[in-house]
């Protein structure tokens, strides 16, 4: 099978060089008919194009309609591929990891389905969106260009249905370019305009341009165009066309400026400008030409002088934005210079900038190799399997991620499918994996070594298979689930036991085995003695429990405010969690770094068992500052640590059960909860404020949560709101502090921008994402939306604050039930709190006298005991500032 996949992976590799010419160029041919030749040569570029069959696993085949005008056409465009199954399509293309490609998708509908309904898609690379494809706005076809940097060896472009039509392609191709040029500080570059000034029609390709980059010709009336017949220097690393290099134009009027405007599609766009320009007539001894260059007014470049008969390129250093509805760039000559500033081409470019990491490249590897293993047909494995979410592979569960920590794979399901064979190999590569589910399948062989090498797993459930042989000794010494039923010819007793090694001469193993018992019976008595003086000492300065493990009694001594015997009383051993669990039968959900399980204390107080993935240092960390935390705080709106359990390996926390779930559940409408109407998120928002407040002003040391949001906002029976999920929290002294030494966490979308870029964290790192989350609770939209312009919430909002119209903006699962003038200040405090800045940001004291003043207006609109209960009026009124503890 190795040597099978093996060919596969070098057949695609032939492919792929195959479809590249001597440039480095990829050109397919999307759609083109079995029935015609690929490659074939493009007449009027010379390129070769092929086949785009080899590169796509889905999709079906079709060409415009005759009665377009096809012999304008050129042939890449007649064909195209759509597709009109799945939600997800995508092309693999092997690339080289960190080159600069020029990426270009076109498109050309020509009504080839017959229906005559332009279609409207999302063009994806990898999990990021790159822009939306609507060809109502256009005339019939249109084309994208984008400047990337990819971050692996495979690029996938992807076409996303986001709505009733079909998505198409009608080609794509990608162009390498050299790392030094069109260097930007952050971000991928969307072309906007790329003009060379010419009284000619003639648009500029491939062979013109030695990248094929497209230039369209430009030329107005108030503007004498002049060229030249003489060699006109590159002079620079972007390797312009000899028509742009000897074609220019200047304005008639010699005072005025050279003008070029655009329009940004949003205000806070951001754009790269490249302006070419070249001496092309010859300049008497008294003429000067000088020019300064501005945008919208400031400073773009200064004293521009153009070197004569050689191309010299004004470029951003950063990426800029337009302070009004258009952007103006303007060329004025200096006061000295007695000619008007002159120009040969423009290109201006749109920052996009890639907010969402790929899932780990090994981890995709290791996927595909799976599915090429059982010849697993599914439409929706294509593209990233882990992001965007709403996307996420079937059968796949994965971790939460942030622009510094890419997704993994923690679960992966392929339960009742009819899988063959033996259990794959590549499995083993998926290293994070918490649990795995190959059950009820036809599965044979004996059960791998392998899987005990995966550190994090929980969960292993084989049941329902025909394995053979025993049960490897790492799976059952490192306590992790498995299930086995339905395996007869498996044997499962430790008498089977699959041993460690065989065939040792007798003498060896005996002569070995008296050299290590002698060796542990005298580390056995240094390690008694030196246990003893250690309990000694240790009771005698500290006064601890001797049983305490070492880890537990540096959390003890972290300012907790709980007695010695009570931190004790809260320790569990892990049979007790194994029993207070039922070994592990009811699974509530997978938390931010394990498994959640349901259980009971005593037989009858309800918790949560969270199950800390016990090799993971990352783990162990966040598990220590969760006990540390939940030790030595109490709050009514902090979730209750009921107790936790360090033994050996085993790492658990047990909270209290919070049978409503969590908030996000509830706005989604996640397993049929009902909806929430606007005094209840009221009043949620205002105890998740009141638990931040607690944190941030009445915990001694200061403590910021760093991962607010609505899935660690869980809700007990009566909808009271309790922050939880700790791991992540970090102590600080007031202010913003610089913490280098801590990775930036948090969770996308949510994550404090000032935060993540300098390191610096402050009590206003929470306040920006409990303004997503109210913003969440306010309008009911996801916190990113790759398929939409406005791909995070704070830009929705903003984009429908402009029509001032609140009920564009409030959730419409609510039916306008709510008082106009509560909504409109809930809007106003979110995006406040969502401020880029973290200066401008209220603190949460301000934010809970905000809401309160919310929950009255709304209160006031109620009558006849439908608004809040009266407590919660009376918590609304309460004009105490700092929370009192429980």
């Amino acid at each position: 099978m190795e040597i099978f996949l093996t060919l596969l992976l070098v057949l695609g590799v032939i492919h792929l060089v195959q479809a590249q010419n001597e440039q480095g160029f990829i050109n397919l041919d999307c759609g083109l008919p079995a029935s015609e030749p690929s490659p074939y040569r493009q007449t009027e570029t010379g390129l070769e194009f092929y086949s785009d069959a080899k590169f796509i696993q889905s999709g079906e085949i079709a060409t415009i309609q005759s009665q377009t005008n096809l012999r304008n056409i050129l042939k890449p465009y007649t064909t195209l591929r759509y597709f009109p199954q799945g939600t997800r399509n995508c092309y693999n293309l092997l690339i080289e990891k960190g080159r600069k490609y020029l990426i270009k998708a076109w498109f050309r509908y020509g009504n080839y389905d017959g229906h005559d309904i332009k279609p409207k898609f999302g063009l994806y690379l990898g999990p990021n969106l790159w822009t939306t494809v609507d060809m109502n706005l256009v005339n019939n076809s249109t084309n994208e260009e984008i400047l990337h940097v990819p971050t692996s060896d495979s690029l996938q472009v992807c076409l996303v249905k986001n709505g009733a039509t079909t998505p198409f392609i009608s080609s794509l191709e990608l162009r390498p370019l050299g790392n030094h040029s069109y260097i930007t500080q952050l971000g991928s570059l969307k072309l906007i305009s790329r003009r060379y000034y010419t009284t000619s029609d003639d648009n500029i390709r491939y062979p013109g341009d030695a990248y094929d980059r497209q230039w369209f010709p430009r030329s107005l009336s108030w503007l004498t165009h002049i060229s030249t017949t003489r060699d006109v220097s590159n002079g620079g690393i972007y390797n312009l066309p000899k028509a742009v290099r000897q074609n220019a134009a200047m304005p008639t009027n010699a005072s005025a400026p050279l003008t070029i405007e655009w329009t940004p599609e949003n205000p806070n766009d951001q754009f790269y400008v490249y302006l070419h320009f070249a001496e092309i007539q010859d300049l008497q001894a008294n003429e000067t030409r000088e020019f300064d260059v501005f945008l919208d007014g400031n400073t773009f470049a200064d004293l521009v002088t153009p070197k004569k008969f050689e191309i010299t390129t004004i470029e951003s250093h950063y990426p800029r934005t337009c302070e009004g509805e258009k952007c103006s760039l303007q060329l004025t000559r200096t006061q000295r210079s007695t000619l008007p500033p002159l120009l040969n081409a423009y290109e201006i470019y749109r920052v996009i900038q890639f907010m969402q990491p790929e899932t780990i490249e090994t981890e995709v590897v290791a996927l595909k190799n799976v599915q090429d293993t059982y010849k697993l047909i599914r439409i929706n494995w294509q593209g990233d399997p882990c992001v965007p979410q709403h996307l996420m592979w079937d059968g796949l569960a994965c971790s939460n991620t942030t622009i510094s920590r890419p997704p993994r794979v923690t679960s992966l399901n392929l339960s009742s499918i009819g899988l063959t064979g033996t259990i794959a190999a590549a499995i083993q590569n998926l290293t994070q994996l918490e649990t795995l589910d190959l059950s009820n399948n036809k599965l044979t062989g004996e059960v791998p070594e392998f899987l005990g090498n995966i550190k994090p797993l929980l969960l292993i459930n084989l049941s329902g298979n025909d394995l053979n042989g025993s049960i490897p000794q790492s799976l059952q010494s490192k306590g992790i689930e498995l299930l086995l039923h339905g395996n007869p010819r498996l044997c499962q007793t430790k008498s089977c036991t699959k041993p460690q090694s065989k065939d040792f001469p007798v003498v060896i193993v005996a002569t070995v085995a008296s050299v290590i018992i002698l060796i542990a019976v005298l580390g056995l008595v240094f390690l008694l003695v030196l246990r003893k003086k250690n309990q000694y000492t240790t009771m005698q300065a500290q006064q601890l429990p001797p049983s305490m493990p070492a880890a537990m009694v540096n959390i003890a001594n972290a300012n907790s405010h709980e007695p010695l015997n009570e931190i004790k009383r809260r320790m569990f051993t892990y049979s007790e969690v194994i029993k207070m669990t039922n070994n592990f039968q009811n699974n509530l959900g997978k938390g931010g770094f394990g498994m959640v399980y349901h259980g009971f204390v005593n037989s009858s107080r309800q918790v949560a068992v969270k199950v800390l993935s016990q090799f993971s240092s990352q783990g162990y960390k966040e598990f220590k500052a969760e006990v540390d935390l939940l030790l030595r705080v109490h709050h009514t709106n902090l979730v209750t640590l009921v107790g936790y359990c360090y033994e050996e390996d085993h790492l658990a926390l047990i909270y209290e059960f919070l049978p409503n779930g969590d908030l996000k559940q509830h706005l989604t409408g996640k397993g049929g909860r009902p909806i929430m109407n606007w005094s209840i998120r009221l009043r949620i928002a205002l105890e998740a404020a009141l638990g931040l407040e607690y944190l941030h002003i009445g915990c001694t040391p200061p403590m910021v949560h760093r991962d607010v949001k609505t899935a660690n906002i869980l809700l007990d029976e009566n909808f009271k709101a309790k922050l939880a999920d700790f791991g992540l929290s970090r102590s600080f002294q007031g202010g913003i502090q610089s913490h280098d030494s801590t990775a930036v966490a948090g969770t996308l979308g949510y994550l404090d921008p000032e935060y993540n870029q300098s390191g610096r964290l402050g009590e206003k790192s929470d306040v920006y994402s409990f303004g997503i989350v109210l913003l969440e609770m306010i309008t009911n939209q996801p916190v990113i939306n790759q398929t939409s312009e406005n791909s995070h919430i704070t830009k929705w909002v903003s984009s429908k604050l402009i029509c001032g119209n609140i009920i564009e903006i409030m959730d419409p699962t609510l039916r306008k039930d709510y008082d106009s003038n509560s909504a409109w200040r809930a809007v106003e405090l979110a995006m406040s709190c969502a401020n880029p800045s973290y200066s401008k940001r209220p603190s949460m004291s301000q934010v809970i006298n905000e809401l309160k003043e919310c929950i009255m207006c709304e209160n006031s609109r109620l009558s006849n005991n439908q608004g809040l209960e009266s407590q919660a009026i009376r918590i609304g009124l309460d004009s105490s500032v700092v929370p009192k503890a429980r």
